[in-house]
C-alpha cells in the first residue's frame, strides 16, 4: 500500500499485522479522491474517523490539506498512523487520537472542511453520521464522505445533510454528503 498523489506519492505506508482491518485500496482511494477534488477548491482541516492506517488522511494532506485529526481505537494501529505520519513527513501537520469515534465526537471541537468515514464493514455507518451531523465537526461547508459494505445502504437524507454523490466499486461504495442549503 502506497499514497497514490500529491507530494508523498509513491511513500509506501506501513500496515499493521495480526490486526483485522481493511485498508482502503489504490483504486478506491482514487476513486474517493477524484469525487472530493471534483467538488473542493481547498483543504483545510481534514478528520479521518475509524482511521486503520491512516492512508486516507495521509492521501489528503500529501494532496494540500493544511491539517487532520485521526480517530483509530487499536493502539497498534495508532502507532502505525504515527510511523506512517513520520515517513512521508507530515507528522507536523497532523494529530492522532487514540480513542473510540465515538468518544472522539464529544470531546473534538473544530469544525472539519472534510470529514473521512470509513468503519468496519460489520459496522453500521449511519449510527455514526446520524451524530456528525449533530456534532459541531460538520459545518455547512463540511463534506463527509463514507467508504461502507456495497451491501449497506445509507439513507439518503441524515437530519438535514443530503447525499450528493455515491459510487460502487465492486464490495465497497463511497457515499458523500453535503449540508442542505
Amino acid at each position: 500500500m502506497r499514497v497514490i498523489g500529491g507530494t508523498a506519492k509513491g511513500y509506501p505506508l506501513k500496515v499493521p499485522k495480526g490486526i483485522s482491518i481493511r485498508p482502503t485500496s489504490d483504486l478506491i482511494r482514487g476513486a474517493l479522491f477524484s469525487m472530493l477534488e471534483s467538488m473542493l477548491n481547498e483543504w483545510d482541516r481534514i478528520l479521518d474517523l475509524y482511521a486503520g492506517t491512516g492512508a486516507l488522511g495521509i492521501e489528503a494532506l500529501s494532496r494540500g490539506a493544511q491539517w487532520a485529526d485521526f480517530v483509530e481505537e487499536n493502539r497498534r494501529c495508532c502507532a502505525v498512523i504515527n510511523h506512517n505520519l513520520e515517513r512521508t513527513q507530515l507528522i507536523s501537520q497532523a494529530h492522532v487520537y487514540c480513542a473510540k469515534v465515538e468518544r472522539a465526537i464529544t470531546f473534538l471541537s473544530q469544525e472539519y472542511k472534510v470529514i473521512l468515514l470509513d468503519p468496519p464493514y460489520d459496522a453500521n455507518p449511519s449510527a455514526i453520521l446520524e451524530k456528525l451531523v449533530r456534532s459541531p465537526l460538520a459545518g455547512k461547508e463540511t463534506i463527509i464522505a463514507t467508504e461502507h459494505f456495497s451491501q449497506r445502504a445509507l439513507e439518503p437524507n441524515y437530519n438535514g445533510w443530503q447525499r450528493i454523490k455515491e459510487r460502487r466499486h465492486g464490495d465497497s461504495c463511497i457515499t458523500i454528503y453535503r449540508a442542505e442549503d
